[in-house]
């Protein structure tokens, strides 16, 4: 049975870069840095009502795979317009637009400025469960 999420790992080849551009999505450095000496290749932060986990790896370490496949993992956030909006003026780039998706819902999606697509969702469920 799924329980929630445990982990979203994304990568990316120039680590310290991507650790400053996270620092400012988040407005946090990250909590957790492996190697605690020398360069990072590890990288994570704790976000969200949940304490959820975001982390960055080095590239070196992504998973080959022999055909396409991968997963697009979205975090909600409480207006996705003004999210887009902060997003890409940190420099992500627009994947799939803003998009209605009924009786409350958006969803749109961004590729970070390490090749690596997040997705946004204004969820009014999601709302509802945590803001109580």
């Amino acid at each position: 049975m799924f329980r929630g999420l445990a982990n979203l790992n994304l990568v990316a080849a120039d680590m310290p870069a991507a650790i400053g551009w996270y620092t400012t999505v988040f407005a946090s450095p990250p909590s957790f840095v492996r190697p605690e000496e020398g360069p990072p290749q590890y990288a994570e932060w704790r976000f969200g009502d949940d304490e959820d986990e975001f982390a960055l790896m080095d590239a070196r370490f992504r998973p080959v795979l022999d055909r396409p496949g991968g997963a697009l993992v979205s975090v909600h956030v409480d207006d996705i317009h003004d999210e887009m909006r902060r997003l890409t003026a940190l420099g992500a780039a627009e994947f799939d637009p803003i998009t209605p998706r009924g009786e409350g819902w958006w969803s749109s999606s961004v590729t970070d400025p390490f090749g690596n697509l997040v997705g946004l969702i204004q969820s009014p469920h999601w709302a509802a469960q945590h803001d109580g």
